[in-house]
């Protein structure tokens, strides 16, 4: 579960293949979709990819109710928002997890965006400047699975399905969205939508992983990390993982 390394978008993260290829006028390096069409958010952070280890650790939390998974990732988000932290003015900040539709959030028992942003500020050096509002943004409708969906659909389906629920809260406030992974920022951009329309002067995002559209291609990947022996581990020996967190 390493730090994702290589050249990244400046403003979503996504990897390049030369950071230097596409630049804007300020000389930061973007992606094609960030370049024809600028996000809501100012920029998006995330630890590591989506895959191996972390995607397992992850759905421990989220489907296996394993909440020690929320410490290791925790840990990993504190220094994701370390790393987001010379864009921040003096001023506080605002961390908003994303929320669950509330059906959903009974069923888990839990909103693992919000557990992992907890542990994270716990971890956090600049205690008492950020503080956590979990109640700010809230889901109005169950929306359906991201899963198969194009970019366009991903977007129409989060479309009018949050709301801010306190905007004296984020009013004049930059507003950090924290997240456990970021697919293709469709869940984020919304938020971040819907938070500026509230008033919050700037928007940042921060999550543990992200979905590397390029990353089967990119020439740091080892071949030798995926294979059978490995996915052996993944899919027949979940406990492995359990232990490692504390369960």
């Amino acid at each position: 579960m390493r730090p994702i390394a290589g050249g990244l978008c400046a403003i979503c993260g996504e990897r390049l293949f030369s950071p230097y290829a596409v630049s804007d006028t300020a000389g930061e390096p973007r992606c094609g979709v960030c370049r024809r069409l600028a996000p809501s958010f100012a920029r998006a952070l995330a630890y590591g990819s989506y895959e191996g280890g972390l995607r397992e650790l992850i759905h421990l939390l989220k489907y296996g109710g394993v909440r020690p998974a929320a410490n290791v990732l925790g840990r990993m988000l504190a220094e994701v928002i370390a790393a987001l932290e010379p864009d921040f003015s003096a001023a506080p900040v605002t961390v908003v997890p994303v929320p669950l539709f509330r059906a959903r959030q009974r069923q888990r028992g839990f909103n693992q965006a919000e557990l992992i942003a907890r542990v994270a500020l716990k971890c956090h050096a600049a205690e008492g400047r950020l503080h956590l509002a979990e109640r700010v943004l809230e889901r109005k409708r169950e929306t359906q699975s991201q899963t198969g969906l194009t970019s366009h659909q991903r977007r129409e389906n989060m479309r009018g399905a949050f709301a801010v629920a306190q905007p004296d809260a984020v009013r004049g406030q930059q507003v950090l969205v924290v997240d456990d992974v970021y697919t293709t920022g469709a869940t984020v951009s919304e938020c971040a939508r819907i938070l500026l329309r509230a008033g919050a002067s700037k928007v940042w995002v921060a999550t543990v992983a992200r979905t590397l559209k390029v990353s089967a291609q990119h020439v740091e990947i080892e071949p030798h990390a995926v294979d059978s022996k490995f996915e052996e581990g993944v899919i027949a020996q979940p406990v492995s993982m359990a232990k490692a967190v504390g369960s």
